[in-house]
């Protein structure tokens, strides 16, 4: 089947390039260790009240900018899928769209207002700070979050099924080049502890996944095709 490899190739270079802009972003907001000396507030998440503003900004900017480029870019895939199986194609599809329209706006920025809104209120007052920001992460994050990692996990899933069961022109084994390859990373950077650079590199889980993804696929297209 003909296959537009020109287009997929540059999908998947412009896909990289986005990655590493919003790998950038979730270092720069993620960045610190955990923080013990704030009463009434999770050290995991006090940790926040050390970061700048600017670094909050650039961060809200940069994902803002980087992550809907990411989606679209999941269209080199979409464009191998769909000559095999239209109803993998549909459902990957489906998955995209999900995570272009909660990914960005619907949760990296929303996560970005929380941590600036935290430093607010923690200096308005420090006990209330949690029943403040719970409000907004429980309303207006927590459900944009839900919606987002389902179609973030049915694009996953359906790409791993679709490589697996040969519907594209790679190999089977490319399934192994999936962005679920973030949570094992966002493991490992755990495991090691709690460092600045660990607690930034988890932080970009999502971002390390399409790395791997985008950067494997490319690899064996060039070296294919």
């Amino acid at each position: 089947m003909a296959m537009d490899w020109k287009r997929i190739k540059h999908l998947l270079k412009l896909g990289i390039l986005a990655a590493l802009m919003v790998f950038v972003a979730d270092m720069i907001l993620g960045w610190g260790t955990y923080y013990y000396d704030a009463e009434g507030l999770p050290p995991m998440f006090a940790r926040f009240l050390l970061v700048s503003d600017g670094r909050i900004i650039a961060s809200a900017l940069l994902g803002l900018v980087g992550i809907p480029i990411e989606c679209l870019c999941w269209f080199a895939v979409y464009r191998m899928i769909h000559p095999y199986s239209e109803k993998d194609a549909h459902a990957y599809r489906a998955g995209i769209l999900g995570c272009l329209a909660f990914g960005g706006c619907g949760v990296h920025v929303p996560c970005c207002i929380a941590a600036f809104l935290l430093k607010r209120f923690y200096e308005n007052d420090p006990a209330t700070v949690v029943s403040e920001v719970g409000g907004f992460l429980k309303w207006f994050l927590l459900p944009a979050a839900i919606i987002f990692l389902i179609f973030f996990f049915l694009a996953a899933i359906v790409q791993i099924r679709a490589f697996a069961k040969g519907h594209t022109p790679l190999p089977k084994w490319c399934w192994i080049f999936n962005i679920l390859f973030g949570v094992i990373w966002i493991m490992i950077m755990r495991v090691i502890g709690d460092y600045g650079v660990t607690n930034a590199l988890a932080a970009a889980w999502i971002s390390a996944g399409n790395l791997w993804m985008m950067g494997g696929l490319l690899a064996v297209c060039l070296k294919q095709h």
